[in-house]
């Protein structure tokens, strides 16, 4: 079965040929780990985790690569706030992503960079664009120039002036274009920095990227991708600055040829933003909610599409959950259509349908695999006793044997506002936390 993905590059779905025949190369842009990551962070995890796994279903060798941004101007704020050395706050926030997205179901990358082990890789594509005069040195920076590249623009579709106003830079008075962004910048005395030909200092966000894909992957690879808010100006600029500094003006996929990117999450139909406070994040869901419904739920949208986060959503997921997991034996073949939908651009939506549709066909083996393909924990966790719960439970059988039915669905109602969902078996009453 063909993988089909929208490329963001072209503006269409393509099938999926790896370039090196039998092996898929992808690279996904990770965490700056000042801080935990949020449910969009983690929608992108989770989103490239099922790229992967659907891959590797239909190709003999795939390599997922996704880094660590361990040197950016938030981790330096971060450690200043806070007194904190800057190597124990990108450790510490490193350990917990990875706990955190583990929780998630999503398997470790095949490879995760550090920026700071790249070092020595960026400052050669730095001084590779300077040489082939795509960048320029001022006062003490290295920047890109933009207008020495004509395919600038390409992926975002952003004309001149939204390109200038996108990217939210200051406009020094040392840049030659307001749209040229830094490759290398000085290091105060207080901040981390390294020797290079133009100073001490510390690369720019983009050129990271650049450089550990480029290490870790070869030119060009096969899929690139992350959130949709890295496209402008993050992605852009990669693509430039590793056109340039290999002399490849005409054609940004020589770079990388296709580019995947997850859509927002909002939370109950507004943005998630810091003046709102509402930014919801992983590390705090994973304290109240199962991973998996946590995994169900943020699949449970089309990926490209916005993800609304309330509590009917994770309800939802959590729901779904407990059927399939009702109904999963010992795993067989991931039903056709399944796969076929997942193969489809990743349509989980009709995936989950079509799971849902096995399990009342009474396709366990069917259910289990593709439990198993999704990254969905097969076993619900062992709930600790809880005496009250099981009195109410008690109450509400009592209630249902006395016909005081209203009783019943009070109990029910209240339970369920708790994050309790019921099942009723021919065995009793069994529940579980959905959060």
């Amino acid at each position: 079965m063909d993988l089909t993905l929208y490329n963001s590059l072209t503006r269409r779905k393509e099938a999926v040929a790896p370039i090196e025949p039998g092996h898929l190369r992808l690279y996904a842009c990770g965490p700056t780990v000042y801080g935990p990551a949020h449910i969009g962070n983690a929608r992108m995890a989770v989103v490239f985790d099922l790229l992967v796994r659907v891959a590797r279903a239909l190709f003999p060798r795939v390599t997922y690569v996704s880094n660590i941004t361990d040197v950016d101007d938030k981790i330096i704020a971060a450690a200043r706030a806070s007194g904190e050395d800057i190597a124990a706050i990108t450790e510490k926030y490193t350990l917990i992503y990875n706990e955190d997205m583990a929780a998630l179901g999503c398997a470790p990358p095949d490879v995760q960079p550090r920026a700071t082990a790249h070092i020595g890789d960026m400052v050669a594509l730095v001084q590779g664009l300077l040489d082939r005069g795509h960048a320029y040195a001022a006062d003490g920076h290295v920047l890109f120039h933009v207008p020495s590249y004509a395919g600038y623009g390409a992926l975002s579709g952003r004309s001149r002036e939204e390109q200038v106003a996108g990217a939210r830079v200051e406009v020094a008075p040392y840049k030659r274009d307001p749209a040229d962004f830094v490759l290398w910048k000085p290091a105060a005395p207080d901040e981390p920095g390294w020797d290079s030909p133009w100073g001490r200092g510390r690369p720019g966000w983009h050129i990271e990227c650049s450089a550990m894909s480029q290490h870790h992957l070869g030119l060009p690879f096969d899929i690139h991708g992350g959130g949709s808010d890295l496209k402008f100006p993050h992605h852009e600029n990669e693509i430039a600055q590793s056109c340039c500094a290999h002399g490849v003006l005409d054609d940004p996929a020589t770079y990388a040829r296709m580019w995947v990117h997850n859509g927002f999450v909002t939370v109950a139909g507004e943005k998630m933003a810091k003046s709102v406070g509402n930014i919801l994040l992983a590390h705090d869901l994973l304290r109240a909610h199962e991973g998996a419904a946590l995994r169900l739920a943020l699949l449970s949208a089309h990926y490209r599409q916005p993800l609304d986060w309330t509590d009917g959503t994770l309800h939802a997921a959590a729901k779904n959950l407990a059927a399939l997991r009702r109904a999963a034996t010992e795993p067989g073949e991931v039903p056709t259509p399944v796969l076929g939908a997942l193969c489809d651009d990743l349509n989980t939506p009709a995936a989950i349908s079509e799971a849902l549709r096995a399990a009342k066909a009474g396709d366990g083996a069917g259910v289990a695999a593709t439990m198993d393909l999704m990254g969905l924990d097969r076993a619900a966790p062992k709930e600790a006793a809880d005496p009250r719960i099981d009195a109410l439970l008690q109450e509400r059988q009592a209630a249902r044997a006395a016909k005081d039915f209203a009783r019943a669905d009070a109990i029910r109602d209240q339970l369920a506002a708790e994050g309790v969902t019921i099942e009723d078996t021919p065995a009793g009453p069994r529940w579980q936390r959905s959060r």
